[in-house]
């Protein structure tokens, strides 16, 4: 008999789940769709939880390390962004309602009030992006931050990232170049970035001698910079030789990220603790699944494979809905109706059970659970009407996840900015239930 929690929307509901954590340093938390109003909510409620009761020092999310920055000068305090809206502003690329949404503006305004709670000598939450989409906006931070502490340095810089200036700073310039260069339109600029880290590493005793834990913050910040223009300048050049090998570069990046900032961290705290927001097929074990049969590994294995006793992996489910989603690459954003689950996958399972909204905690469940069954995976694009071939997978719940969120009937996150597109929502299904 399969066992689980009712989830109550109360003070309780998750205090199984926090005392499995117990004291561990990484908490990564997933979510079956990038546009589910209900993984966003709950996701935060764990959150806040660790934060408070466990001493959590740091959220990562899967966003750009620029874009995400922002939001952290926010929530310390350092900025003039004067609201959560405001400091979510760069999030502009597709898809911008990933982060620039109701459910976590309303966290990051917490975030903030938190922290501003905390008594002088008490550590303050900061707020991450583990992601390398942002080429160009990496390679503006790093030269503006050489012009305020070595007007020098900036110069070179600039030198070196002029390989790039043949691409126009738009959403698709990354994937341009890696085009442009697959067809040896341009010569690869591999050489040039990994002398940029280099040389910014070489300045790095001359710049942290000035200020103090300041500078040490704001270096570090930069040189994530720099390391994210060297791994995307590879990314975008594998993007058009092999899916799995980009996948793989990309998640190790986001893995590569974690690690730094736990370093990082660690120099102000005995030992950080940081939580991972991110989707179920970066976070779940990739060798829990089908991926993994193509040589295709995720966040998850990477960290359980570091940190095998100091990382819990919390995945999400859901049955049937509305969610928020493209039905193309860039395409409008649209709320769009979420199938019912099909027969022999997870979610139809807990459907069958009735599981409303309910904590399952998988190694309590191995039996129960045991043998690879269908499970979703909703991204930024939707495409119910090759839902099987696009959206379905094979997993080993128990061993992907240490615990699963299974939210029946779920609704859609709600972009800060909507649409008439995404207000009307998708005309009613006339296929039949099920199928």
């Amino acid at each position: 008999m399969l066992e689980f929690e009712k989830l109550q929307d109360s003070d309780s509901d998750y205090d199984s789940l926090v005392e499995l954590i117990g004291d561990k340093r990484f908490v990564l938390i997933g979510e079956a769709t990038h546009g589910t109003h209900e993984f966003y909510k709950e996701r935060a409620r764990i959150t806040k939880r660790l934060i408070q009761e466990k001493g959590f020092a740091a959220v990562a999310v899967e966003a750009d390390w620029p874009d995400a920055y922002r939001v952290n000068r926010y929530v310390l305090g350092i900025t003039a962004d004067k609201t959560a809206q405001e400091s979510l502003s760069d999030f502009q690329r597709f898809p911008s309602w990933m982060w620039r949404n109701e459910d976590v503006a309303e966290f990051v305004e917490w975030l903030k009030t938190h922290n501003a709670s905390r008594k002088e000598n008490q550590p303050k939450v900061r707020f991450y992006g583990l992601d390398l989409y942002s080429l160009h906006s990496s390679i503006n931070e790093v030269v503006a931050y050489l012009d305020r502490v070595d007007p020098e340095a900036a110069d070179a810089a600039r030198l070196r990232y002029r390989c790039f200036e043949k691409l126009d700073e738009t959403e698709g310039a990354g994937a341009a170049y890696g085009y442009r260069v697959a067809l040896k339109i341009l010569t690869p600029c591999e050489e040039e970035v990994i002398a940029q880290l280099k040389d910014l590493h070489s300045r790095a005793v001359g710049i942290l001698s000035r200020d103090g834990s300041v500078a040490e913050d704001e270096f570090f910040f930069a040189e994530q910079n720099a390391r994210l223009v060297l791994d995307a300048e590879q990314y975008y050049r594998m993007m058009y030789r092999s899916d799995v090998s980009s996948w793989n570069l990309r998640d190790e990046h986001m893995a590569g990220t974690l690690n730094s900032l736990a370093t990082h961290l660690d120099r102000y705290l005995e030992r950080s603790k940081i939580v991972v927001w991110e989707h179920n097929s970066h976070i779940g074990d990739a060798r829990a699944t089908s991926f993994s049969d193509s040589g295709e590994l995720n966040v998850g294995q990477l960290v359980r494979r570091s940190w095998p006793d100091d990382s819990i992996l919390i995945g999400f489910t859901t049955h049937h809905g509305w969610v928020t989603a493209a039905s193309r690459w860039g395409g409008h954003t649209e709320r769009k109706r979420v199938r019912p689950a099909l027969a022999g996958s997870y979610e139809k399972q807990f459907h069958d059970l009735g599981l409303d909204r309910s904590l399952i905690l998988t190694e309590k469940n191995a039996l129960e659970l045991k043998g690879r069954k269908f499970e979703r995976a909703i991204g930024v694009i939707y495409q119910p009407e090759t839902e099987l071939g696009s959206h379905w997978f094979h997993a080993d719940l128990p061993s992907q996840f240490d615990a699963v969120i299974h939210i029946d009937q779920t609704t859609a996150v709600k972009p800060l900015e909507t649409t008439s597109v995404w207000e009307e929502g998708e005309a009613p299904e006339t296929f039949p239930m099920g199928l």
